[in-house]
């Protein structure tokens, strides 16, 4: 048998990781928005600390997605966001029509059971359901009833076009739990909820709930998805597996 040496370890992630961090320091890198957008001075807080400061939300729009400046645009770039999400969209121009879509959706797909929060834009579409309906309350509901529903239906806060994201809250869908657990999630909402910018929609949420968030925020952008496993997309890995959006309006 023949010996032979180790093989000699030239470097670990560690070295390779600061000698890139070296190499990066040496060249400058200019950030003229932070010229012309210089953050407010700092403020102590509470505790006597500085407050934490950010920049206006001007600055960083140049390097971010376009989410449209007009009504028409907003809702141009929303559509378009969302069909490369996957996500199917339906325009109707009220309620009634709205309730006539999901009727006719749970016909088509011969849904059993349909879940939903009592809101504003959801309740009337009741009439419309031909099948089982389970009521979803705050901190009242049974897990198992959720997980077989076959769709669950919400409102939102305010849908982002920049992202194809629908930001919804504990006010608008009851918690967390029906825009997770049925397998169909049914998204109603009207076309002047829509914003151009994530800033945008955590401002109008703000403003709206009297200068306070909800309790409970999520973002969701298309349907449930994972590309961990050799790199091919799974719809439905963590939730929903489908996101319809009824635009009404």
């Amino acid at each position: 048998m023949i010996a032979r040496d180790p093989p000699q370890r030239v470097g670990n992630a560690r070295d390779t990781i600061l000698a890139r961090v070296r190499e990066a320091l040496r060249v400058p890198a200019p950030a003229p928005h932070l010229a012309s957008h210089a953050a407010p001075p700092a403020t102590p807080g509470p505790n006597g600390h500085p407050r934490l400061n950010v920049l206006p939300e001007q600055a960083a729009r140049p390097w971010l997605p376009d989410g449209g400046t007009t009504p028409s645009e907003r809702l141009a770039v929303l559509v378009e966001n969302l069909g490369k999400l996957r996500a199917i969209v339906h325009r109707v121009p009220d309620l009634t029509a709205a309730a006539d879509l999901v009727g006719t959706l749970a016909r088509e797909r011969d849904w059993k059971q349909v879940a939903w929060h009592d809101h504003p834009l959801v309740a009337p579409l009741q009439a419309g359901i031909p099948c089982g309906s389970y009521e979803v309350r705050p901190g009242a509901f049974d897990k198992s009833a959720l997980e077989g529903c076959d769709a669950g239906i919400t409102a939102c806060e305010v849908l982002v076009a920049q992202t194809g994201s629908i930001l919804v809250s504990s006010a608008t869908c009851g918690g967390r739990a029906l825009s997770i657990l049925p397998h169909v999630h049914v998204v109603v909402a009207t076309c002047d909820q829509i914003v151009a910018t994530l800033g945008d929609a955590l401002h109008l949420t703000q403003t709206r709930n009297a200068g306070r968030l909800p309790s409970m925020l999520s973002f969701i952008t298309g349907p449930s998805r994972t590309g961990d496993i050799e790199r091919i997309l799974v719809l439905g890995a963590h939730g929903p597996k489908e996101l319809i959006v009824i635009l009404v309006g």
